[in-house]
């Protein structure tokens, strides 16, 4: 069996000073590479701070009781992270930073990635239509979902603090979605990718320090298309079908054909994207959904009488 890895670090923050021109001394916890990270609530001159020795420099009575506090948390951090590893117990370095504060002591606000995944995809579904596709938000709340059964399945938990997401997490992610979820490669990519720019939304405000797709990349696999012929596809125009709804579907599936249009600009087509020359030939001009693009396409007399 692995045994789990643990460090606790005490560092200053000198970037941001308090107003009597001291810095906070804070606590990080490292548990198998995750770490989380809070303030002790006590600070010390940046001049008389030690780093390599992680104490306060001096016998003054403040720097006294800070070092002594730090010897007392190494000792009872790494007693709890014994008991728990004696106990087969799992071991976080959230886990462990609960139990050394206590439930009823103030730790701060964890950000999970469930919760962070859900704030966007809020934020994506109010721009549908303008910067998404509704298409591109369902991937992301499909990955959503995948990922919080894989966190059950693999975690026994409803959520995974953000600074816990690694390497590990993304290619079980990877090996979920092709075993459970029989997805194909190219298909296990884009949902990769939506999780990708998540941790990469993460690392721009700061919330993770790493970057868990480090050493991890994808390749798409070739897609060979085949395409119809066209007496394939004049067998389809001219096959009579009993339902009015399969006839409507056979329409659509032509006229996408012979014009080149995808299925979501076939469906936003309105009489307002004809248009006549000079010559009074009358074309389709509309902007692509997905490039914006605009287009120009002769409309043919088959596709007119579609």
């Amino acid at each position: 069996m692995k045994r789990n890895s643990f460090n606790v670090l005490f560092f200053i923050k000198k970037a941001k000073l308090l107003k009597n021109g001291e810095a906070s001394v804070c606590m990080r916890i490292t548990v198998n590479g995750a770490r989380v990270e809070n303030n002790i609530r006590m600070s010390i001159e940046p001049a008389l701070w030690n780093q390599a020795k992680e104490c306060a420099k001096g016998k003054s009575r403040k720097a006294c009781e800070l070092n002594l506090y730090i010897e007392q948390a190494k000792i009872k951090l790494r007693k709890l992270f014994d008991e728990l590893e004696e106990r087969n117990h799992s071991i976080t370095a959230r886990i462990l930073q609960e139990k050394f504060f206590g439930a009823n002591e103030e730790v701060k606000e964890v950000r999970t990635l469930i919760q962070t995944i859900q704030e966007h995809n809020d934020q994506c579904r109010e721009l549908v239509g303008k910067d998404y596709a509704l298409i591109t938000v369902r991937r992301y709340e499909s990955c959503k979902r995948y990922l919080a059964e894989l966190i059950k399945l693999k975690y026994d938990k409803e959520d995974l603090p953000l600074s816990e997401i690694n390497g590990e997490l993304v290619r079980a992610f990877e090996f979920y979605l092709k075993t459970e979820k029989e997805c194909q490669q190219n298909t296990v990519i884009r949902y990769m990718k939506c999780l990708k720019k998540i941790t990469n939304l993460a690392l721009a405000n700061e919330w993770i320090t790493k970057d868990p797709f480090i050493g991890i990349k994808f390749h798409e696999k070739e897609v060979i298309r085949e395409f119809l012929t066209m007496d394939e596809l004049l067998t389809i125009y001219n096959k009579e079908f009993s339902l009015d709804r399969i006839t409507v579907v056979r329409d659509v599936f032509t006229f996408a054909a012979f014009t080149g249009l995808a299925f979501i600009d076939v469906q936003q087509l309105s009489a307002e994207h004809i248009v006549q020359d000079n010559n009074g030939n009358y074309w389709i001009r509309k902007p692509r959904q997905k490039t914006k693009n605009m287009c120009n396409i002769p409309l043919l007399d088959i596709v007119a009488n579609t």
